[in-house]
């Protein structure tokens, strides 16, 4: 069942400069919070230690962390891990305590006195070293996904759709970024992954409308470039809201009904998803079209007969 009865013909390119402006700020707010207030590393990240433990009955996760605040754990990080009997602990490092695996018996003990039946599953240790690596990794990860899709996209298209493509990317991922540094959600390698898929969404959203823009940039020869982007973003409108509308059913449930275990991950993909189904229509199609690109950009020149002759 087709979602309209006939294609729109929305102006989408219209209020671009509009669009641009809101991109902009948004960008801006972005990297200053994350300049200025910094992301909320996880354990994973920085240093610390990660506790699991399990107890028989229903746990209240505020007298956790009041055990944990009571022996000096203020920073830690308590959630559900699965089912209400399971705990997972994030524990920053504590001044005096060096040997991670100290630090855990520690912070168990505390628990232990409180309430007895409590089992330790597993302990696991992230050193400087290790979180620093894992930061560095994680942005060289960011970085070398942008230049091969730069340049599989500049091989497909043309430089100037893969530049679009690029600024939507970058776009996303600041605003992502940005956002969980605002509102201080916990950035573990979860979310990272999270921006990662980001990524390929809206890859994907822009790569279908630039496929369309290519195919109309050689059939509608007497269109503007503004005419047919517009007419090439109307035609894949359908696609896009029935992907991003989906997409987002799913995230919800999962944002719902998964827990605190990944509640930051749906987090990431639902804020990723909207800003991606908007950059791939506003920041991606925007760009190209101030890179002036034109029907000429994807047509073959034929080579003049005069200069194939001796």
């Amino acid at each position: 069942m087709p979602l309209f009865n006939k294609t729109p013909n929305f102006d989408f390119m219209g209020p671009r400069r509009l669009a641009t402006g809101i991109s902009v700020i948004l960008i801006g707010a972005s990297l200053i919070s994350i300049l200025v207030r910094g992301l909320n590393l996880g354990v994973e990240f920085t240093s610390g230690v990660l506790l699991e433990v399990g107890y028989e009955t229903a746990i209240d996760l505020e007298s956790v962390r009041a055990t944990l605040n009571s022996e000096g754990y203020e920073n830690s990080r308590v959630q559900f891990f699965g089912a209400a009997t399971d705990v997972l602990i994030r524990l920053p490092p504590v001044e005096n305590v060096e040997e991670g695996a100290s630090l855990g018996e520690q912070a168990f003990v505390a628990l232990q006195a409180r309430d007895p039946s409590v089992e330790l599953r597993r302990v696991e240790f992230v050193g400087p070293q290790v979180g620093e690596d894992l930061r560095e990794q994680g942005g060289l990860a960011m970085l070398f996904a942008l230049i091969m899709i730069f340049a599989y996209v500049m091989l497909r298209f043309r430089w100037k759709f893969a530049a679009g493509a690029i600024a939507a990317l970058v776009h996303d991922v600041v605003i992502t970024l940005g956002f969980f540094s605002i509102v201080g959600l916990s950035f573990d390698l979860s979310i990272l992954a999270a921006v990662l898929a980001v990524i390929g969404y809206s890859l994907n959203d822009t790569i279908v409308i630039y496929d369309r823009i290519r195919e109309n940039f050689r059939l509608i020869r007497r269109g503007t470039a503004v005419d047919i982007i517009n007419t090439s973003i109307n035609q894949t409108l359908a696609r896009t809201l029935i992907t991003g509308i989906t997409t987002l059913f799913v995230l919800l449930a999962l944002l719902f009904l998964g827990g605190e275990t990944v509640y930051g991950f749906s987090v990431a993909l639902i804020t990723g998803v909207l800003i991606g189904t908007y950059s791939s229509i506003y920041v991606a199609s925007s760009a190209a079209l101030a890179l002036d690109v034109s029907p000429t950009d994807l047509i073959l020149q034929k080579r003049e007969e005069a200069d194939e002759m001796p």
